[in-house]
């Protein structure tokens, strides 16, 4: 008590103020704010950002929270997230015995809950546009019933905002229009899933904020055309990052982009009708450009590449899906013209193969992740190259590489010893060989993925706990691998918070138990298709596994509702447990219904 005093005499606000924009912790922050009145308002003061996900009444608690937090300048609301109130709260008493409820908060009770109770509304946003004046920062993710007339509320009286995120809201030309008008200082906008909107809003926008507009993202809005693009190019000089995702699109609304922002730093395009005509034009005229991301451009064809790679020097993250008519000639003009490239990903472009990565790994030895998926002329030899010359790499993904084996892996482990993640899905010519070696040389490994490999066996997955710090493991439908390998890599891997061993039937519930003593700080676990584990199982991972926060366990047939139960109720920090609907009783469903996912496949 007299240390409490002491410092409540001679520390000012000030510095008090200054101490707790130190601490990062939530958790901490909220510990703070228990000490005594003067710290409660102080932390209230001092915080800035609120993040709400799916909340009862939420129109009224946006409003209680304006009058505790006068200095927020961010909030995030993302109605994806699902309802999840602490035990402790619920079950708060007031002074009289009574329930203190003064948020109105309802819970989901049967098929007839209203869930319009839980999402937030124009009323909602105004009293959010009235306590929030100083606001810089808002995203509201899935809001479905915020339309125009709240974002114009906001619009209307938050004029220091900066950033506004509005995926999937029911926004419509008039509320953009009125975003343009009165947010002058507006840098970064989200109208991703704004289906209602059309060339009409954005022009609005572009010709009321386009001078301090730098990121722009637009996807699903199907009445965006070419037509607001061009306006786009006109008024918004600064623009540095633009995303769309339309098949409305086409070569003169790049065009225009690509004249109008020679600013440009990142373009992430899935625009199925432009062609190389329109990316020629971005590599003459963005020669900032950092990061490029094309997706499904069917027709685009390698001079779009060259280009590219003889006047983006800049380049430093590449990303090529399904662009079939690219071939190693456009992979190669990326190479020798952007050196400095660091991050390169190419998913389902058949064409592409073992020389194009090749001349990256020749060209490019600052790279640093390397993603290949569906790439079936991509062999050996290439990631002997990337091994030999591209020390720096710490992320390798390959899925369905079907020509890549035990020599590719061997040449990774052996030259890039900075690895960190390691994914690897249906590679099926790797085996043991390959992964013994990168236990033996990649001494930094976290992240250890190896899914669907059918030649992978016990050994392998020794060797890699005896050599790699693991924290995130994922052997799913690797069906060699037995109890004995799962047991050794858990115990010499006590900081696992990761784990999934979906689709293993040689594991069982001592593997569960060996699991619970090893690794303590485990916080998720996928168990679904295994189908030896049961309850007794699930008790044994409880009853160490304190920090558990999600348990997937679908299609277990040796679990049943009392194995549900316990997880529910063994796990203080349960956030989310995925499980046929028809194992959860009644009670549960009561208890602990907002972490409860269901895979409805019958009782």
């Amino acid at each position: 008590m007299r240390g409490r005093d002491l410092i409540n005499r001679c520390l000012p606000d000030e510095l008090l103020l200054e101490i707790l924009r130190r601490v990062d912790s939530k958790a901490t922050r909220d510990v703070f704010a228990l000490v005594c009145k003067r710290w409660l308002r102080l932390d209230r003061l001092s915080r800035t950002t609120l993040r709400l996900d799916a909340y009862a009444s939420p129109d009224i608690f946006v409003r209680l929270l304006s009058y505790r937090f006068v200095n927020v300048k961010v909030i995030y609301i993302d109605e994806r997230l699902s309802l999840y109130l602490p035990v402790s709260m619920r079950n708060r008493r007031g002074r009289d015995g009574n329930s203190l409820t003064p948020l109105e908060v309802q819970f989901p009770a049967g098929n007839e809950t209203d869930n319009r109770s839980f999402c937030l509304s124009d009323g909602g946003m105004a009293a959010l546009a009235d306590g929030f004046s100083k606001l810089e920062k808002l995203s509201l993710i899935w809001c479905s019933r915020v339309t125009s007339s709240g974002i114009m509320s906001v619009a209307q009286k938050c004029s220091f905002l900066k950033s506004l995120d509005l995926q999937g809201c029911y926004l419509e030309d008039q509320g953009l229009a009125t975003v343009g008008k009165c947010c002058k200082k507006l840098e970064d906008l989200n109208l991703r899933f704004c289906e209602k909107l059309t060339d009409a809003g954005l022009v609005e926008l572009a010709i009321g904020c386009g001078k301090s507009l730098k990121s722009l993202s637009v996807a699903a809005c199907a009445r965006i055309t070419d037509t607001s693009l061009e306006i786009v190019g006109a008024f918004c000089k600064s623009l540095e990052t633009l995303s769309l995702d339309s098949e409305n699109i086409h070569n003169k609304g790049i065009l225009a982009i690509a004249r109008g922002c020679p600013l440009l730093k990142v373009l992430q395009l899935q625009c199925i009708n432009v062609t190389e005509e329109a990316m020629i034009a971005v590599g003459f005229s963005c020669l900032s450009l950092e990061i490029l991301a094309l997706y499904n451009l069917q027709k685009l064809r390698n001079t779009a590449l060259f280009s590219i790679g003889k006047r983006c020097k800049k380049l430093t993250n590449l990303t090529l899906s399904n662009c079939n008519f690219l071939t190693d000639k456009g992979l190669e003009a990326i190479a020798t013209g952007c050196t400095q490239l660091t991050h390169l990903e190419v998913t389902g472009c058949h064409n592409i193969g073992t020389i194009g990565l090749e001349s990256v790994a020749k060209s490019c030895p600052h790279l640093t992740e390397l993603s290949l998926s569906y790439c079936q002329r991509i062999g050996d030899f290439a990631l002997h190259e990337v091994g030999r010359l591209c020390k720096y790499l710490q992320a390798l993904h390959l899925v369905d590489c079907s020509i890549i084996g035990d020599a590719a892996i061997c040449s990774i482990a052996k030259g890039c010893r900075d690895l960190k993640k390691l994914h690897i899905r249906r590679c099926h010519q790797v085996g043991n060989e390959g992964i013994m070696a990168v236990g033996e040389h990649c001494h930094s490994l976290t992240d250890f993925s190896v899914q669907f490999c059918d030649r992978l066996r016990d050994e392998a997955l020794i060797a890699i706990g005896q050599g790699c710090p693991l924290q995130h493991l994922n052997i799913s439908g690797c069906n060699l691998i037995t109890h004995a390998g799962i047991v050794a890599v858990v115990k010499a891997c006590p900081q696992l918070t990761y784990l999934d061993v979906s689709v293993i039937q040689n594991l069982g519930d001592m593997t569960l138990s060996a699991l619970g003593e090893s690794c303590p700080l485990l916080k998720d676990i996928v168990l679904s298709h295994c189908h030896q584990i049961t309850d007794n199982g699930l008790s044994y991972l409880v009853k160490s596994c304190k920090m558990l926060e999600t348990c997937h366990m679908v299609y277990c047939p040796g679990i049943t509702s009392a194995g549900v139960t316990t997880v529910v109720t063994g796990c203080p920090n349960i956030k989310k447990v995925l499980v046929e609907k028809g194992k959860v009783s009644a009670r549960t469903r009561r208890r602990a219904g907002e972490v409860l996912s269901f895979l409805c496949v019958g009782a």
